[in-house]
């Protein structure tokens, strides 16, 4: 049942919680530290290691970034985090477009 399938690729943790992630407290040039540290663990596919230091940096591109690369491992509700956090309205909107466009889909199967 599609429903079902649905209901288990919600994420664990909830849809989204977004907030301001940028740190205030580091200087520019730990920022700069942590921005080829993030990097590093990105270009080595550590995903997980460089998006905790994007987020805390609040550094968008690297954002961006985590978010393309969840979203090719088909996981848009991490994409859409990512992008919403970064901010990235382009590709925000476009997927909500997307999500609008299977949505409607459905109501129209029923």
């Amino acid at each position: 049942m599609k429903d079902n399938k649905i209901l288990n690729e919600i994420p664990k943790e909830g849809f989204l919680k977004i907030t301001d992630v940028k740190n205030h407290s580091i200087t520019e040039h730990q920022r700069v530290i942590l921005m080829r540290r993030g990097n590093e663990f990105f270009n080595k596919g550590e995903i997980e290691q460089a998006r905790r230091i994007f987020l805390t940096i609040g550094y968008t591109d690297g954002l961006i970034r985590i978010g393309d690369y969840y979203y090719s491992k088909n996981r848009p509700f991490e994409a859409f985090k990512m992008f919403k956090i970064a901010p990235a309205p382009e590709r925000v909107n476009d997927m909500i477009e997307k999500m609008t466009h299977i949505i409607q889909s459905w109501i129209r199967e029923d």
